[in-house]
């Protein structure tokens, strides 16, 4: 919980670059507030399960991701961002690998991995099917305001 803040001023460098080409500006600020403001940071760690992880290089936050269990055998992939300046260095495939072994750990019985990724977001569907996914459905959810989020859900057995 120490790292709330930090988690937070990260979000507002890299959601908003991810992003600004795929949501309005009202949209990314909707969703900043939803699940990166630090009382919802704080409800998710304490209250939903998540569990958050920071990627530096060196001395310099460089990224993070959060996995949370949703059902019996399955844990979601909540998060999983690089910092632009970060980018192209191998660091999102570090951080996936280690979301699947720190699942592993909290679940060593076989299980799946699924994420939620903007199904128009390519870069991070083909990264995810770098990585293994595969598109198991996708969906139009309702978030509220009005907005949706347009996503494919992608899984992992692990």
């Amino acid at each position: 919980m120490e790292d709330i803040e930090l988690i937070n001023q990260l979000a507002w460098v890299v959601f908003p670059h991810t992003y600004n080409k795929l949501l309005t500006q009202g949209q990314v600020e909707f969703m900043m507030d939803w699940m990166y403001s630090p009382s919802n940071l704080h409800k998710q760690m304490t209250e939903e399960g998540h569990i958050y992880y920071l990627a530096f290089q060196g001395e310099t936050p460089a990224g993070y991701l959060s996995i949370q269990p949703e059902a019996e055998h399955i844990y979601h992939l909540q998060k999983i961002y690089v910092l632009p300046s970060f980018q192209g260095q191998k660091l999102g495939k570090i951080l996936f690998n280690h979301a699947i072994k720190s699942i592993k750990e909290i679940h060593p019985e076989p299980c799946q991995m699924r994420l939620n990724v903007n199904r128009y977001n390519t870069k991070a569907v083909d990264f995810y099917y770098r990585m293994g996914m595969k598109k198991v459905f996708e969906g139009d959810f309702d978030i509220g305001h009005g907005y949706l989020m347009t996503d494919y859900i992608m899984a992992l057995d692990i």
